[in-house]
């Protein structure tokens, strides 16, 4: 029988108590967090898992109702949380995961202690004052290109999302993490990435809260940035020196420091000016 944990890949260590979950981003995994959670290992119990038609998960249980929204990944978080009885959680979700996290702690705030949010966006598309990005005939012409072309489109776009073109191999190794997503799933999921529209979730969320932004952003550009932070009471906002879209991967570093930081502040956040 098929149980929450070897569904999603789930892997348990470090030495501390207190538990940091990571969330990976769209056509990643875990592996994507290598670079970062050792770093906080002797202090944490770090829990990594895959999305469901991510990594090693039983893509399987894939149920294509279940995950119309990011609601189903909220649900797969807090699943995870129940299994491990977890409590105190600090979550660490990177792009869309950033927003599932921000679902989940909606749900049950009294399970997460704090929000650590890389890249995030609550929705891509412009919409009136709010910049997101893109356009809508934007995004409607990239996901009717990875419908018709998922190889095609995920080399095409994933040195685009890390940026740093002066660094292939960081986009080399996002296009074949692309690539080896189940490409059903990979469109399914997309679909529900990119038309995604979370913005009116952000004032409930009660935890406290880092957005960590970087520069030079082709999915997830400063203004939704600030914007988050405008939005989310108790956060602080944090502009990157590293570029593009993964930090976890280009500036791992800068990352560490970033959310020690945050981490060890016990004071709440100030309010935006």
């Amino acid at each position: 029988m098929t149980t929450v944990l070897t569904r999603h890949n789930v892997r348990v260590f470090g030495h501390g108590e207190q538990p940091m979950l990571f969330a990976h981003g769209y056509g990643c995994d875990q592996n994507m967090w290598r670079l970062v959670a050792p770093a906080f290992e002797d202090r944490y119990k770090i829990v990594l898992f895959d999305h469901v038609g991510h990594g090693q998960s039983g893509a399987v249980a894939f149920d294509w109702a279940r995950y119309g929204s990011l609601d189903g990944y909220a649900e797969d978080v807090l699943a995870i949380c129940h299994e491990l009885d977890l409590k105190d959680v600090v979550f660490v979700g990177h792009s869309v995961s950033a927003m599932i996290g921000v679902l989940a702690a909606i749900r049950e705030p009294e399970r997460f202690d704090r929000l650590v949010l890389i890249g995030p966006s609550p929705r891509y598309i412009d919409d009136g004052d709010y910049v997101g990005g893109f356009k809508q005939e934007d995004i409607e012409g990239l996901l009717d290109f990875l419908d018709s072309n998922h190889l095609g489109w995920s080399s095409t776009m994933a040195p685009m999302i890390m940026g740093n073109p002066d660094r292939p191999e960081l986009g080399e190794e996002l296009t074949n993490s692309f690539c080896r997503t189940d490409p059903e799933i990979a469109k399914h999921f997309a679909r529900v990435t990119f038309l995604s529209d979370n913005r009116a979730d952000l004032p409930n969320v009660k935890t406290k809260s880092l957005i960590l932004q970087c520069s030079q952003d082709a999915i997830a550009p400063e203004s939704v940035g600030r914007y988050m932070h405008q939005n989310l009471s108790g956060s602080e906002f944090v502009l990157m020196r590293a570029t593009g879209h993964c930090p976890n991967l280009s500036a791992p570093e800068e990352t560490i420091a970033a959310m020690e930081a945050f981490l060890s502040d016990p004071a709440p956040a100030k309010a935006v000016a």
